[in-house]
């Protein structure tokens, strides 16, 4: 049943979603799954992922599809909503249907974001456990990472206090002549901490560390995260977990996690993390819940691994893309895709009417403050002009060989003219279109959009690469640019183009992954630029390797991997019954 999203907070839908949510137990007889290859963790359960494999290896895969949207405003367009509100409104048809979405990060959640399950009656449950960990992975990640760190601290300290044959008699290792100045890797932890960003490690005596300056970055942006998303199996996990570049050494020879010896240890913390947690929609349909990585500088998305468990047990999986098209699609459809072997059937690209508005020459839109008044009356003007960003983003996705399905997630403050202009414009595109309001009605308010993406399933689709592996990383960046972003060209600054010629030149980067580095806010480098910018040049300052997860980073624009929180933060509202243990102020 619905519940009223409009008088309703999303923990009031939630609460009373849960008195009705199955326990782990129930999903053994709805998904056909095998008593082991259920793990119970209280109200929820993770999926023995190498079993169902193993078991499920011989059934086809279901219909795969990928929800991405038009450029956002700060605020998100609800791509995660419209996710949950596809699963529900599919499951309202009567046809087996689950997804996956990512973990949300105790930086955001307990900042100004808050939690990312969705809202309205088109959101996961329960949403505590969603928000405050859930089943552990991040904190499997966490200690991963860390321990990485303390394997080089540790090593950088001991080869400075002894000389090499004392260095051979006491350890057996190695001198790695780590480079202090030239270390890649830093700490991380779950939070938006800003005070954290530079650091001085090791103050104190012989005994206390290396002396050097170090940083934290947020937990879901650790290489670790990243190889968790792209992982295959947990043979590739290990593989990858090895590779992680920690340092260079004085000669300029990158350290990795496997010359620390640390990264099969890194590999037992993060064992478990590899098998994704059961939660469900407010209206009962399976999602997996698997993996975080950050969706600017790694791939932004939920799994592999719980992709090719959803394919086997749903006949339509839902999966999304972090950000817009520009950055999560292509992210998807260049990487996720080539590195799973995985052919989506459709891609959805959620609109809203708010953002078009945005793009077509609204006012600023600021989290935290209101909205100012275009946003919640009609103005089918602003509405028409933006719908040029929700053109190019259909071309975008259509240069895949997929047709996309516009998904008009509709507030109800909208219009059923300002719907009509957006409906028109998406179709003269070629692109089929949706009005849904999954979040005011969850699967009822979702059946025309998930007919029409059934039909789209059943079409077929010529699903091809941007660019060929073998097209060298200047080439591809030119690309994605001028193709994807509407560029004229790229200006490399003079450090990244010798790095990437250096890396072009080095057949061990061949077949590393094309991971762009650029704003959400803009289809520019420039978040300030909305719609469709014309008459500008990508620039590119750096090219990040991240040698574990086989990424190369080109970056146009500083991204700081550390968050900070803001002068009024979600935690100040977050409290616990003390009778009942129950947490409140979460969402």
């Amino acid at each position: 049943m619905a519940y009223d999203a409009v008088k309703m907070a999303d923990w009031q839908i939630s609460e009373e979603a849960e008195k009705n949510m199955p326990m782990p137990e129930a999903w053994i007889e709805k998904l056909g799954l095998e008593r082991e290859e259920l793990l119970p963790m209280g109200r929820l359960a993770k999926l023995d992922f190498l079993k169902i494999i193993d078991r499920m290896k011989d059934r086809p895969d279901g219909k795969y599809i990928e929800v991405t949207a038009i450029t956002p405003t700060p605020l998100g367009e609800g791509k995660s909503t419209t996710s949950v509100g596809l699963m529900e409104g599919l499951g309202m048809r009567g046809v087996n249907v689950g997804g996956a979405l990512r973990q949300p990060s105790g930086g955001p959640t307990m900042n100004v974001k808050g939690t990312a399950a969705g809202g309205g009656n088109s959101l996961l449950i329960p949403m505590t456990e969603f928000s405050l960990g859930l089943t552990g992975d991040i904190n499997d990640i966490m200690n991963a990472h860390n321990l990485a760190m303390v394997a080089m601290t540790a090593r950088m300290q001991h080869e400075r206090n002894y000389n090499d044959e004392q260095l051979a008699r006491l350890t057996g290792m190695p001198r790695l002549d780590i480079d202090p100045t030239r270390v890649e890797m830093g700490w991380i932890i779950d939070f938006c901490a800003q005070a954290l960003r530079n650091i001085i490690i090791g103050i104190g005596g012989r005994t206390d560390g290396f002396t050097m300056q170090s940083k934290f970055g947020i937990a879901v942006g650790s290489e670790c995260m990243a190889i968790l998303a792209v992982a295959k199996d947990l043979a590739d996990l290990k593989e990858r977990l090895n590779n992680i570049t920690v340092a260079f050494d004085k000669s300029g020879k990158p350290v990795t996690t496997g010359d620390l010896e640390v990264g099969n240890a890194m590999t037992a913390f993060m064992r478990n993390t590899i098998n994704p947690t059961m939660m469900c929609t407010a209206e009962y349909q399976p999602c997996l819940v698997h993996a975080g990585p950050f969706a600017n500088i790694a791939v932004g998305q939920s799994s592999i691994i719980a992709d090719r468990v959803g394919l086997k047990l749903f006949d339509y999986h839902v999966t999304e893309s972090g950000f817009a098209a520009d950055i999560g699609f292509e992210k998807f459809w260049n990487v996720k895709c080539r590195f799973s072997g995985l052919k989506p059937h459709v891609s959805v690209l959620t609109s809203t009417i708010r953002a078009l508005k945005m793009h077509g020459g609204g006012p600023k839109v600021v989290a935290g403050k209101a909205l100012p008044e275009e946003y919640t009356k009609e103005n089918l003007a602003l509405v028409e002009k933006g719908c040029e960003n929700m053109v190019h983003m259909i071309n975008v996705i259509r240069k895949s060989g997929i047709n996309p399905v516009v998904c008009i997630n509709r507030f109800y403050t909208d219009t059923d003219a300002e719907c009509a202009i957006v409906r028109k414009a998406a179709e003269a595109a070629g692109a089929r279109c949706a009005e849904s309001k999954h979040w005011e009605k969850g699967g009822e308010g979702a059946l025309e959009f998930a007919d029409a993406v059934m039909d789209a399933c059943n079409e077929g689709n010529d699903f091809q690469f941007l660019y060929p592996l073998e097209m060298k990383l200047r080439d591809r960046v030119n690309k994605i640019a001028t193709e994807v972003y509407g560029a004229d060209g790229v200006d490399w600054s003079p450090e990244a183009n010798a790095k990437a010629e250096m890396l072009e030149n080095d057949p061990k980067y061949a077949d590393f992954a094309t991971m762009m580095v650029k704003t959400h806010l803009s289809l520019s480098h420039d978040p300030v630029i909305k719609g469709v910018p014309k008459g500008w040049r990508l620039p590119i300052r750096d090219v990040l390797i991240y040698s574990g997860a086989k990424f190369l980073c080109p970056c146009a624009g500083t991204i700081s991997l550390m968050p900070g929180t803001s002068s009024n933060p979600a935690f100040r509202r977050i409290d616990v019954d003390t009778e009942t243990g129950k947490v409140s102020g979460l969402f």
